[in-house]
């Protein structure tokens, strides 16, 4: 009888242990989320010491809280194949513990970091920033990760914001005895204000509803000597005294609700330092779930345009000031006073609330019943191209909408990342070297426009890369949007690709990437791809014909794909990998390449099935036709004809019969080195080596074999010049090219099977 395995619970663990562990937690919990008030003396004290982070509104916390997140890859500018635009690692931002990743090309991440850079400028106030694109471009994915990472920063030190909090002293201000007679004709519910109690006396606590800065509590009139009095001089109190960005602390006035308390406590106490001793500051919250900071709205969420009000708490205020002069009544916005307000697509209900934003945003100011509330938030949004019609009819809205791109992915490695995200990063296992590169870029294909007037103005003569791109420039843009520079560029070309010629490319880039496959519809092609071709043989990858294959045979697939491209990569792939495989196997060792010289040049002195000895060399040779043909094929190609050959075999051992053996040799006395003969073959073959290099090998069954067979026991059975041509074929492709073992010999395979050397 088996036992039945025993729960795993808390239970289960020894008491001592999970109450530690419980302890942990907590004290981590609460390091983390510590709200607690301190005194507005002790927040001066640290605006005097750490003025950076304490004089921050919402658009200088955001612009740190990018920054924070996304670091900045310096470019060595002496590297000519690097684009010179900005290199970000949005890993932190986007991907880092988020349970759905956001990939950013480089393209998107130059145009969002502008916009970042610029917030700090003072100069995108009084705006709301549209993220644009189509269905499936992972814009929603892009926001949500955005504003979890604003969370996640706030409760940091780094991210700390600060708002006003009042703590009214209950005593001071007419006694407890007012406060529970309010109490008593008010409601029994519990209410939102608190009745802090110590050991000598009562406080009424509440934060500000708006948000409040705690530096705008000091009168506007007073501010700008106060602070120069408070900081130290230096570089900051410079820029806060001087820069834009900072007009807000000197201009800015708080709430009604702060204005009213501060009037009427100043009347009541009559000493301002009494008052101040009654404002606290704490630390202000970002919190989506609940509205506060961060107030994300859905097309489908009900519009809702009713006041805030706390009849507890103005019950309360109104007894302890004996009077209604403190109205505490606020809108659902300043919950986002200081913070972000967002409109996740501009559809249905969103479309009023974008509409009502009109004199918000341009004003920063609206009414609530007949108070006047001020409002200074980051307003975003995201919005389909379809959409855009619900406010461009508006000439003085439009004028307040600054619009950033987010449109498919048009880098080819960022594109790959996605895969690698969805299906496991060992998928690049499962195909050849590049061939996964360029499954991206076939997706990227129909992302493009076909047309590129500034390419096709800086390169004047395009023809002369046609083994390296497509008619249309689309496989040189994606090289240059993944920010690389070809190095098959000619010297003239590079020097035409200035600053200018490269800025109009890039911006090019702003009217592309909003049709073709959408990211949704690549993740099941991706899918599809794998299914159909990944073997149970882990060993076998798959091959760039398979993948040509596959999008060719579908229609639906291949009428997205622009005409005439699938031929273009296959053709780009495969005129790289024959030079590679050429440079593989190519040996240029002088020994080796005398040494074949002396052998032709003596065995075509003899018939066919002869064996004799070279005295030149030493070597014994068996005399057949393919001993003639591997060297004929370096000089003639791998196209010459049989008829080619014997013709040039016959000159040769014309020439070497009347004057290299009969001359040079017997009468002259020289080596055969020496000879004019073997020295103009010798130039002649070393020239020709690397371009021919595969000759030999195209019609060599035994060749075929020996690399299928290679790193195995029956490799052994190879002869010695055979098994080292293939030995220095694998180990250079794993070497330079940087091929692994199995991959080697499988690219090696897929150009003797195509037959490449006749193609190229």
């Amino acid at each position: 009888m088996t036992q039945e395995p025993e729960k795993l619970s808390l239970r289960s663990v020894p008491q001592e242990q999970s109450t530690g562990a419980l302890t942990n937690l907590s004290n981590k919990l609460k390091a983390k989320e510590m709200r607690r008030p301190m005194t507005f003396q002790k927040f001066l004290d640290m605006a005097a010491r750490k003025p950076e982070l304490v004089f921050r509104n919402i658009f200088q916390f955001f612009y740190d809280m990018i920054h924070h997140y996304v670091h900045e890859v310096k470019i060595d500018e002496a590297d000519t194949t690097k684009i010179g635009f900005s290199n970000y690692d949005f890993t932190g931002l986007f991907q880092k513990s988020t349970d759905d990743p956001f990939f950013s090309d480089k393209l998107f991440a130059s145009r969002f970091m502008s916009l970042v850079n610029g917030l700090t400028k003072g100069t995108q106030v009084n705006r709301i920033f549209l993220f644009e694109g189509p269905p499936g471009s992972g814009k929603s994915t892009f926001m949500n990760n955005l504003f979890l990472k604003m969370e996640e920063y706030s409760k940091t030190p780094a991210g700390t914001m600060y708002t006003s909090f009042w703590r009214l002293d209950v005593e001071r201000l007419g006694g407890l005895q007012v406060v529970e007679k309010a109490l008593a004709n008010g409601e029994s519910e519990v209410s939102s204000f608190n009745l802090a109690m110590d050991s000598s006396r009562k406080y009424v606590e509440f934060e500000c509803p708006n948000r409040d800065h705690p530096i705008l509590q000091v009168p506007k009139d007073y501010r700008r000597r106060f602070l120069d009095e408070l900081i130290p001089n230096g570089d900051f109190k410079r820029k806060l005294f001087n820069n834009k960005e900072y007009e807000w602390v000197h201009k800015e006035n708080t709430c009604s609700i702060c204005t009213s308390i501060y009037d009427t406590l100043l009347e009541e106490l009559n000493d301002p330092m009494e008052v101040f001793e009654m404002l606290y500051v704490r630390k202000a919250q970002f919190n989506r779930q609940f509205g506060t900071g961060i107030s994300v709205y859905n097309p489908g969420d009900p519009y809702v345009n009713v006041p805030i009000k706390n009849p507890q708490l103005q019950g309360v205020l109104n007894a302890l000031f004996k009077n209604d002069s403190v109205n505490f009544l606020y809108s659902g916005l300043a919950r986002t006073n200081n913070g972000v307000f967002a409109l996740m697509d501009i559809k249905e209900n969103n479309i009023k609330r974008l509409m009502n934003l009109h004199g918000i945003i341009s004003d920063g100011v609206h009414k609530v019943e007949h108070i006047e509330e001020r409002i200074k938030s980051l307003f975003v949004g995201l919005v389909n191209p379809a959409d855009k019609k619900h406010y461009e009819s508006v000439p003085s809205f439009r004028d307040r909408v600054v619009t950033v791109n987010v449109p498919y992915v048009l880098d080819y490695n960022t594109e790959v990342a996605i895969y690698k995200n969805k299906f496991g990063r060992n998928i690049t296992n499962k195909f050849l070297p590049r061939v996964l590169d360029n499954v991206a870029k076939i997706i990227l294909s129909s992302r493009l426009s076909s047309e590129s007037p500034e390419i096709k103005a800086w390169l004047r003569n395009s023809h002369r890369y046609s083994k390296y791109m497509d008619k249309n420039f689309m496989l040189l843009k994606m090289e240059i949007y993944a920010g690389h520079i070809p190095d098959w560029l000619s010297d003239e070309d590079l020097k035409r690709l200035d600053k200018r010629t490269m800025r109009k490319i890039l911006k090019s880039s702003q009217s592309e990437g909003n049709k073709g496959f959408s990211g949704r519809q690549t993740i099941d092609i991706f899918g599809n791809l794998l299914t159909k071709y990944t073997s149970d043989d882990k060993t076998k990858l798959i091959r760039m014909d398979k993948v040509i294959s596959f999008f060719r045979k579908n229609e639906e697939l291949n009428r997205k794909i622009p005409h005439g491209f699938l031929d273009s990569i296959e053709g780009m792939y495969d005129y790289n990998v024959l030079q590679e495989v050429k440079e593989a196997i190519y040996s240029y060792n002088e020994n080796h390449i005398s040494k074949d010289i002396q052998n032709y040049l003596f065995a075509i002195n003899f018939e066919n099935g002869e064996e004799i000895r070279n005295p030149y060399t030493g070597d014994v040779l068996n005399i057949n036709e393919e001993i003639f043909r591997d060297f004929e094929m370096i000089f003639l190609g791998t196209r010459s004809t049989v008829r080619e050959r014997r013709s040039f075999r016959a000159d040769i051992h014309s020439q070497y019969i009347a004057k290299t053996l009969s001359q040079e040799i017997n009468l002259q006395g020289k080596n055969i080195l020496e000879t004019e003969q073997h020295q103009a073959l010798f130039e002649k073959y070393t020239r020709n080596l690397k371009e021919n290099a595969l000759a030999p090998y195209l019609n060599n069954e035994n060749f075929r074999r020996a690399i299928q067979d290679y790193n195995t026991d029956a490799f052994k059975t190879y002869d010695n010049r055979l098994r080292r041509d293939v030995k220095l074929l694998i180990n250079n492709l794993t070497s330079k090219f940087k091929y692994t073992l199995e991959s080697a010999k499988q690219v090696s395979l897929y150009v003797l099977d195509k037959k490449l050397t006749d193609k190229y």
